[in-house]
C-alpha cells in the first residue's frame, strides 16, 4: 500500500532551490531511510511531508505530495500533522513531568479522564520501549531522564497520539551509541504498526535499519532502492562514493 506518493516536487526559499524534480512513493510499514550529505535537501523533504516548510518564509513548492490518495495541500494542516509525527534530531521534552508530557497531545484533542490518559500513556510507553525504566517515576520531571531516554519520551509523545507516520529527523545524532541502539531498536519494532521515515546521516545507521534507502544529493533523489542493494550494488557512482566515504 502507497502512503505517500511524490511527483516531480521542486522545492524553493527564495533563491534556494532545496529539492529538485524527486518523484517516489513511501509504502506502508516500512522504513526509509533517506541519507545524503549535508544541504541535499533531506530534511527539506522531510518536512514537507507534514508542511512543516509552510512555516519557512519565502516556502515556494510545485509538484504534488499524496498521502494516502489526498493533496496534502488541500488537508487540513492539524489533520495532516497528528497522522504524520515527528521526531526531531534533539529531545525536546517539556517542562512536565514523564506522565503529562505523553498525555499533553491527547488532551490537546480532547481525551480526557485520569484512566483514558492512563491507557494512552501507558501504551505509548510501552510502544516506545521505555515503560519498564519510568513506570515508577511518572510524576518525575521529563528533564530527569537521560538524553536517550528524553529521545524515546518524545517518540512516546508522538505515539500517544496516534499518528499512521513518523517522521525522524536525525534522531540520534546527539546520542550515545547505546541509546542510539535502543532508539534503533524501538524503530524496528514500530514498524509493525507504523510506516517510518528515517534522515540521517549516519550511513551504518541507514544500513541497520532501513528497508528501503533513497540518497540525496544537491536538492536531487539520485536512486531509491532495497537498503541491501543501495550498500552493495548501488547503480549510481555517486551513491557509492558517498556511502565509502569519499565525500560528504
Amino acid at each position: 500500500m502507497v502512503i505517500f506518493k511524490i511527483d516531480d516536487l521542486d522545492i524553493r526559499f527564495g533563491s534556494v532551490h532545496a529539492v529538485r524534480g524527486v518523484s517516489m512513493e513511501v509504502l506502508a510499514h516500512e522504513i526509509l531511510t533517506v541519507i545524503g550529505p549535508s544541504n541535499s535537501g533531506k530534511t527539506t523533504f522531510l518536512r514537507m511531508l507534514n508542511r512543516m516548510n509552510d512555516l519557512q518564509p519565502n516556502f515556494k513548492m510545485s509538484g504534488t505530495v499524496e498521502f494516502e490518495g489526498d493533496n496534502i495541500r488541500k488537508m487540513n494542516v492539524e489533520i495532516l500533522r497528528r497522522k504524520v509525527g515527528t521526531v526531531f534530531a534533539l529531545p525536546l521534552p517539556l517542562p512536565l513531568s514523564i506522565f503529562d508530557n505523553v498525555a499533553y497531545g491527547p488532551r490537546m484533542h480532547g481525551l480526557h479522564g485520569r484512566g483514558k490518559l492512563a491507557e494512552r500513556v501507558e501504551e505509548a510507553l510501552r510502544r516506545a520501549y521505555l515503560w519498564e525504566e519510568v513506570k515508577d517515576r511518572l510524576q518525575e520531571s521529563a528533564f530527569k531522564l537521560s538524553g536517550g531516554q528524553q529521545q524515546r519520551l518524545c517518540i512516546a509523545r508522538t505515539l500517544a497520539v496516534e499518528p499512521e507516520v513518523i517522521l525522524f529527523d536525525e534522531p540520534c545524532s546527539g546520542l550515545d551509541p547505546i541509546s542510539t541502539a535502543k532508539v534503533e531498536d524501538a524503530m524496528v519494532k514500530l514498524k509493525q504498526q507504523y510506516t517510518l521515515i528515517l534522515v540521517t546521516n549516519n550511513v551504518k545507521q541507514a544500513a541497520r535499519v532501513g528497508d528501503r534507502t533513497a540518497f540525496f544529493l544537491s536538492g536531487e533523489m539520485i536512486e531509491i532502492d532495497k537498503t541491501d542493494k543501495i550498500f552493495t550494488a548501488p547503480r549510481d557512482g555517486r551513491t557509492d562514493d558517498y556511502i565509502r566515504g569519499r565525500f560528504g
